[in-house]
């Protein structure tokens, strides 16, 4: 398996990129979106096998106090591969030197992160465009 990084999104096709959102499974993430969302991220990377992504990821970051690593995503056919595995570690050294790296999990998915060092937090809150799909997914609870 060759695979080919980019860390910029230059020549992203946002279709393909929405179409892996889909496949990982990570949710119906338009390309308008993504486009929007990568542009304004200070991380980037996309990762191609024979011209076709495979992997993607983003660390939104202010350069000194804050990082949020997040949209982590790897097709099914590279998942177990150490795809995901080598995304988070890209994007975990360039947040090196911010005061606190922060993600969140698709819920049951944190014992992979906690290999990275991630450890979960008891105060961290959300407001979600749709609270009750997000309750019913795993994401949020109430007290």
């Amino acid at each position: 398996m060759t695979l080919e990084w980019k860390y910029a999104a230059d020549d992203v096709d946002w279709n393909e990129l929405s179409a892996l959102y889909r496949a990982a499974p990570l949710g119906d993430k338009k390309p308008e979106s993504l486009r929007t969302a990568f542009s304004n991220s200070r991380y980037t990377c996309f990762v191609y096998e024979d011209g076709r992504l495979v992997g993607a990821g983003r660390a939104l970051a202010d350069g000194a106090d804050c990082s949020y690593i997040c949209d982590i995503a790897a097709l099914p056919s590279h998942q177990g591969t150490g795809l995901g595995k080598a995304i988070v570690d890209y994007l975990v050294e360039r947040s090196r030197g911010h005061k606190k790296i922060i993600l969140y999990s698709v819920p049951g998915k944190e014992g992979f992160y906690r290999k990275f060092g991630f450890l979960r937090m008891k105060t961290a809150m959300a407001i979600f465009e749709n609270p009750q799909q997000q309750l019913e997914r795993g994401y949020l609870h109430q007290e």
